[in-house]
């Protein structure tokens, strides 16, 4: 998100030409001056070599990988989950290309009155928040 306003890119499927797609379309739409800071979950197309390859090429992307089983830590996620339960489960699709429009529609509408999507904890409370649940699995690699 750039400002509140979301940049949204559907495809049916999640591969590096898809993620370097979104890439180059945020890089167009964010000013050159802002730096950009992606979260990501771990999706191997997020740490392909043509993606390092891009990501030298555009120093102002910075890349911040949730661990393993975190989507919560996404703010996007949040998003994803209102716009699931306020919007698409309310609504009567009859195929991809109906949800789509739907989705198509929602950015639409937040573009036209975006708003942040903020934490509503501190920093430090999420970190210890984290800790105590990355504690609970020693062995989950974190």
């Amino acid at each position: 998100m750039a400002s509140g306003r979301l940049i949204a890119d559907m495809t049916p499927r999640r591969r590096t030409r898809e993620f370097r797609r979104l890439l180059d379309l945020i890089d167009q739409r964010v000013p050159d001056q802002l730096a950009v800071h992606v979260v990501l979950d771990n999706v191997s197309a997020h740490r392909t070599a043509e993606i390092q390859r891009w990501l030298q090429r555009h120093p102002r992307f910075r890349f911040h990988f949730t661990p393993i089983h975190s989507s919560w830590m996404n703010l996007i996620e949040r998003w994803f989950a209102e716009l699931t339960t306020k919007w698409l489960r309310r609504g009567s699709h009859r195929g991809v290309a109906e949800l789509t429009c739907a989705v198509e529609r929602r950015v639409a509408d937040w573009n036209a009155t975006p708003r942040p999507v903020v934490w509503r904890k501190a920093a430090d409370q999420i970190f210890d928040n984290l800790a105590g649940y990355l504690n609970r699995f020693p062995d989950s690699g974190h």
